[in-house]
């Protein structure tokens, strides 16, 4: 038995099958967690779907901006944009049980016995685990309730950009689902900043990545995310970005989170690259 996080799929279902194929999973035994957006952009969203949602117990995922998107697209609330490529999702004859299933799904997930959490983009500073578990499973909570269509419709925009417990209603949810899902870097005090997408060193002064942020609650338990494809599965001792860009044309990342060496195995793009 072994468990295996793989960074963002973005529909690309042959890399997935083939990076599955050389770690021999085996989906009777072993287990897999994935860091978000296994949808967009990529040639084969549907068939990633159906794969992932029929794995069950033995697959993990988390949502991603991406997997957000296709929800409030699949409820009628955002229209696709020209470069989605969800289309087939949208006509499938299985269309309602995915999105069902896809609102089902958590935005953070913690596993004591490994030391590892996993989340799609990042966490604020001010969060501890335990706060991050409470604070995704109030979102979770939405989604999967009658109120998803206001959890949907609302969730749209940047701000606010700091945390506060004081914040409620809509607001709170549109700064932990920002947080959980769309945030790379942040100002010395834990406010996001949405904007830049580029690798550590490119962004304006007084940003740092969420990840180095000094007196970060979460830093005692290991993370694995995605979202970040410019830091090319960078690996550190608290930290490890998976995401690594196959849609762009570049590789699919996993890492055996039960080795104590952490095994890296990648999968080059075969054709799904993206320009």
């Amino acid at each position: 038995m072994a468990t295996y996080a793989i960074g963002d799929l973005q529909g690309c279902y042959r890399e997935f099958r083939a990076l599955l194929d050389k770690l021999h999973f085996d989906p009777a035994q072993d287990y897999l967690w994935l860091v978000g957006d296994l949808v967009n952009r990529g040639p084969q969203s549907l068939e990633t779907l159906r794969y992932v949602k029929n794995l069950g117990a033995h697959c993990i995922t988390v949502l991603g901006n991406h997997d957000l998107s296709l929800l409030a697209t699949l409820a009628g609330i955002r229209p696709a944009k020209n470069k989605d490529t969800t289309g087939d999702i949208l006509h499938a004859k299985d269309r309602e049980e995915l999105f069902y299933w896809l609102r089902q799904q958590p935005l953070f997930h913690h596993d004591p016995q490994l030391n590892f959490s996993m989340v799609h983009a990042g966490l604020p500073p001010q969060w501890t685990i335990d706060e991050a578990l409470i604070h995704a499973q109030s979102v979770s909570n939405l989604l999967r309730s009658d109120e998803y269509l206001n959890l949907l419709g609302n969730m749209y925009g940047d701000e606010p950009a700091q945390w506060s417990d004081d914040l409620v209603g809509m607001p709170r949810y549109r700064y932990i689902i920002n947080a959980l899902t769309r945030m790379r870097f942040c100002t010395i005090d834990g406010a996001l900043d949405l904007e830049p997408k580029g690798a550590p060193g490119s962004q304006a002064p007084g940003l740092l990545p969420w990840f180095d942020l000094p007196e970060r609650r979460s830093a005692s338990t290991r993370i694995v995310f995605g979202h970040w494809s410019a830091l090319s599965a960078t690996q550190r001792h608290d930290a490890f970005a998976l995401d690594s860009g196959c849609v762009w044309g570049q590789q699919l990342t996993a890492m055996q989170l039960d080795h104590p060496d952490l095994i890296i195995t990648q999968q080059s793009c075969i054709n799904c690259k993206n320009n």
